[in-house]
């Protein structure tokens, strides 16, 4: 029961933080939509929540100790956390930035969204655990 409460709010959680980290890149892009040679950002959701529930897997930055000079070092290493890539511009502009304000505004509605939903879902998982503790 608490290995599946654990499961069900960690993927809840992360969900929330990886949108919270799209939020502020986002941002990011809206705020310097007029600055030259500004490189819009962005990270695919989808492929950053499936590494960060992969991670939970594997082992952290591990060196194994040799005990004898013939042995192959092991080593578990962390993938990084988000790749970011840069957005390619519709329509360039003649100062280098690659900011499209109405791309930037859908992104940032839709993120909002589904930020959104994924409190209420938390939220309404909490009313739930919280209620089935009273009754008991």
């Amino acid at each position: 029961m608490i290995d599946r409460l654990s499961q069900d709010f960690g993927f809840l959680q992360q969900a929330i933080a990886l949108r919270e980290q799209r939020q502020e890149v986002l941002s990011s892009n809206i705020a310097n939509a007029d600055t030259p040679d500004y490189k819009a950002r962005d990270f695919d959701f989808k492929t950053a929540m499936t590494n960060a529930m992969d991670q939970r897997m594997k082992l952290a930055n591990t060196n194994l100790t040799l005990t004898s000079p013939r042995h192959i070092p092991g080593k578990a290493v962390m993938p990084s956390d988000i790749d970011m890539m840069y957005r390619l511009p519709y329509q360039p502009s003649i100062d280098g930035n690659t900011v499209d304000m109405d791309m930037e505004r859908v992104q940032f509605a839709d993120n909002t969204m589904h930020y959104e939903s994924s409190l209420q879902l938390l939220s309404i998982d909490m009313k739930t655990l919280q209620q089935a503790i009273q009754q008991s």
